[in-house]
């Protein structure tokens, strides 16, 4: 396997190639606050399958800049022009192979609105849903959520210009603007198909590459119903769904961020795998 260290503008990122000619060409775009590192271990999987894999970190974010100095920089910015921006030079870097997406979270979210899917043979989108606050269930989950988003984050966003996400237990320092937008879409109950200028149910039911949606039991923020709140909205695409717990995986748990981990390597990535194979087949 090579790795080469790459540039899309701003954004930095790693391309990791099986040592022989791939198969299909795929890039994980990532869930909020969660760095390129952190898709190492699945992304070399991938490579080591034959699928040439590209991980990456949003502008503000890991390697790509720092929030302070990209505190304008929203989610969706993220969305709209990153998501996309990364596919369109991985489809220039593999002309002709076939083309797959896995999308975490929000990487799941833009490729849910159209963002990044032209051309694709297919997408997985992991633990992404309408994350709307009040359709957490655990009462003690949602209280902490609706602090951290609504009073916290936004209060520490405005006086340092990022949010010390690390400090707060969600992972990366993030931009004070991906904050409050991120604040903003989780006070509707429909997240960002209740905000007009996002468009964002006429742009989903454009999207017709096949889908795999996977949730996870134990996952406190991507609930079943929150998971069918996004793909009800892809009308034009075929939708398979997928729902794990952590026997499955043969772990103690899952939740938003294990499936990605190594943990589950030889219990549920192969079946991720396969559907992904037989989508460029």
């Amino acid at each position: 396997m090579r790795n080469t260290e790459i540039r899309v503008g701003q954004i930095a990122g790693t391309l990791r190639e099986p040592d022989d000619e791939p198969a299909a060409a795929l890039v994980i775009h990532p869930a909020t606050a969660t760095p390129e590192r952190f898709y190492t271990n699945f992304a070399t999987y991938l490579a080591d399958n034959g699928v040439a894999t590209v991980t990456y970190d949003y502008r503000g974010t890991g390697r790509s800049g720092s929030p302070r100095a990209n505190r304008r920089i929203g989610m969706r910015e993220w969305i709209e022009q990153d998501v996309p921006a990364v596919a369109e030079w991985t489809a220039a870097r593999f002309p002709g192979l076939p083309l797959l997406a896995v999308g975490h979270s929000v990487g799941g979210h833009a490729l849910a609105l159209g963002y990044g899917t032209a051309g694709l043979s297919g997408f997985a989108l992991i633990a992404a849903h309408a994350a709307s606050a009040r359709a957490i269930p655990d009462p003690a989950e949602r209280r902490r959520v609706r602090l951290v988003l609504h009073v916290l984050g936004p209060a520490l966003a405005a006086v340092l210009g990022y949010v010390p996400a690390r400090r707060l237990g969600l992972g990366e320092d993030i931009p004070a603007a991906a904050m409050t937008q991120w604040g903003s879409w989780a006070r509707r109950d429909g997240y960002f198909f209740d905000d007009p200028s996002m468009r964002a149910a006429a742009r989903a039911a454009t999207v017709t590459p096949p889908v795999l949606a996977i949730g996870f039991t134990d996952d406190k923020w991507a609930t079943p119903e929150a998971i069918d709140t996004l793909t009800g909205h892809l009308t034009a695409a075929r939708v398979e769904r997928r729902t794990y717990s952590p026997a499955d995986g043969d772990v103690a748990t899952i939740g938003h961020h294990g499936f990605l981990r190594r943990g589950v390597r030889d219990t549920l990535w192969p079946e991720l795998l396969t559907w992904l194979q037989k989508q460029v087949r």
